[in-house]
């Protein structure tokens, strides 16, 4: 199977995990913060996968970087964030199959959106973690989580 496929199914796990993260959220929860240190809310985590997701979706068609934005107005009410997470999702697997052939700008944005998703795989784990969230099988499963 050829390397785009192999990062193209990796990011479609992503989106499984972020699909299953907000199924499992409570609509206030989106609001919260981690206890006893600096951190933003647990739904503007969500707000910049959104925005990475787009702003990456965008400069793979265009084959440069042009900018972070994120079109998600609000990230405490649920049902937004979750369209937006399937939206953007959407974005990026049409990007990916738009393109024939990958330049190495590319495949660097590519790679640079799946570390991305990754790095707020992490951060969201310790947002489970700290405020005692039900932890979704498929994340338990994914990173061995318990």
């Amino acid at each position: 199977m050829p390397i785009t496929h192999i990062i193209a199914d990796s990011l479609d796990r992503s989106f499984t995990l972020y699909r299953d993260l907000i199924e499992s959220l409570e609509e206030t929860t989106l609001s919260s913060k981690l206890p006893q240190i600096p951190s933003n809310t647990l739904g503007l985590q969500l707000w910049c996968v959104v925005g990475a997701r787009e702003s990456y979706s965008r400069a793979i068609q265009a084959n440069q970087w042009s900018g972070f934005t994120c079109s998600l107005e609000t990230a405490s009410v649920k049902s937004p964030v979750a369209e937006a997470l399937v939206r953007s999702a959407q974005a990026v697997s049409d990007a990916l199959k738009s393109i024939e052939t990958y330049t190495d700008v590319q495949n660097r944005l590519i790679i640079d959106l799946l570390e991305h998703e990754a790095a707020h795989h992490g951060q969201l784990i310790r947002y489970l973690y700290a405020l005692k969230l039900t932890i979704p099988a498929s994340w338990k499963s994914r990173y061995a989580l318990t």
